[in-house]
């Protein structure tokens, strides 16, 4: 046997993806956002140029397929942002542009739960968004949803601002001062090649003695430009206004350099070190970046799928998922029934009935287990009587109950 590859998953039950996707799809569409899909290989300069050579995503984790030499780098997308950026300068589309979509994403990542190497997301964009207040409406409908909609209480959503791009040179340096001297010998390795080469990602590091240390770091919300620390005091005001709680976290940066001002994440402890279940932030000068005419200020979020899935799972008889449709098997007694058989199941099947044969040609008791376990609602048995009588023997598998209609009734039975 060949096994699935290493960080990778088979969704053999689809009816909790399928119910999320549903959701999200009629909730995104009441606030106005149209949905999209991008390829999922993408230019490696695409990546390069939007999260940042120093990125963990870029100088470690990114599936780079190999091409003939004159043709470009091409990878596997490892986020969504991007590619959606791509797009709206490529197609020359005019903001604002609300737009959401849907798929798998790759990142040659250490598997863990919660962690895959091909994983699922629900990326939000609204390019062209220069107001803070469109960030408070972004945060609302995503707690609306996983509140209200998905009807979970269990997690907590975690608030940064990460000033505008000067702000961000400005505590750059103070953060680098702050790390120079004695404290520099107690960082771990990682944090210390971090500290050349993305600085702020020293914050996402796990190690408690380096955790500690940063609790005495300067903060950036601390060291904003006026305009910055009016906008940061909005966001606060705003979310307070729609009743939106909120943590507020200083070192959160999220892992991406595109970022810049307000950034978030949806959390639980539910789901372990891997403990964020959405995310995302403003993103001023990305379209600039990638080539646009002008800069949009633009503001997105994804929600990983695979996580909200196993904060659902506990609970999930008590959501209103989607029920299969009754199940009808056709029994044919021998091979002189098959084509009744099969001209009767398509005709139910013409009838929007769900319908399967069984044609092995076991007997009946065997027929009978296999249904049972199938679920099925009626067993439709086909014999030489019934051929000849043009009937159907109709046993109801919950109550045991037999009957024999004619076989044009045999639609109107089973829908009663």
């Amino acid at each position: 046997m060949v096994p699935r590859v290493k960080g990778t998953q088979d969704f053999l039950d689809l009816s909790l993806y399928n119910f999320v996707i549903d959701r999200i799809k009629k909730h995104l569409q009441r606030y106005h956002f149209t949905e999209i899909a991008t390829p999922i290989l993408e230019a490696v300069d695409l990546f390069n140029r939007s999260l940042g050579l120093y990125t963990e995503v870029v100088t470690k984790e990114m599936f780079i397929i190999a091409t003939a030499d004159e043709e470009e780098p091409i990878c596997l997308r490892p986020e969504g942002t991007a590619s959606t950026v791509r797009a709206f300068i490529e197609h020359q589309i005019q903001s604002p542009w609300k737009v959401f979509s849907y798929g798998p994403m790759f990142r040659y990542e250490r598997p863990q739960k919660g962690r895959y190497r091909q994983f699922h997301q629900v990326n939000i964009e609204i390019i062209g968004a220069k107001s803070i207040a469109q960030d408070v409406q972004l945060i609302k409908m995503l707690d609306r949803f996983f509140h209200e909609e998905l009807v979970l209480n269990n997690y907590a959503l975690l608030l940064n601002f990460l000033g505008c791009f000067d702000d961000r040179k400005t505590y750059q340096l103070l953060l680098k001062d702050f790390l120079e001297g004695p404290i520099e010998g107690e960082l771990c390795s990682m944090c210390l090649d971090r500290k050349e080469r993305n600085i702020m990602r020293i914050f996402d590091c796990k190690n408690p003695l380096c955790q500690k240390i940063y609790k005495n770091a300067p903060t950036i919300v601390d060291n904003l430009c006026k305009p910055c620390e009016k906008e940061w005091q909005q966001l606060q005001e705003q979310l307070s206004l729609l009743s939106i709680s909120y943590a507020y976290q200083p070192t959160l940066v999220r892992g991406l350099d595109y970022y810049n001002k307000t950034v978030f994440e949806f959390v639980s402890k539910n789901l372990g070190a891997q403990n964020a279940f959405c995310g995302g932030g403003r993103y001023d000068q990305l379209v600039g970046q990638l080539g646009g005419k002008e800069d949009q200020p633009s503001l997105g979020a994804a929600i990983g799928l695979e996580r909200l899935l196993l904060l659902l799972e506990p609970f999930k008889d008590q959501l209103p998922l989607e029920k299969l449709p009754a199940l009808q098997v056709i029994m044919p007694l021998t091979s002189s029934q098959h084509s009744l058989a099969l001209l009767l199941a398509d005709d139910l099947q013409a009838q929007h009935l769900c319908v399967d044969i069984l044609l092995a040609g076991d007997s009946l008791k065997s027929m009978m287990r296999k249904a049972n376990k199938m679920g099925a609602t009626y067993a439709l048995i086909l014999g030489e009587e019934e051929q000849k009588t043009r009937t159907v023997t109709i046993k109801n598998m919950t109550t045991g109950h037999e009957e024999r209609v004619a076989q044009i009734d045999t639609a109107s039975f089973v829908k009663k």
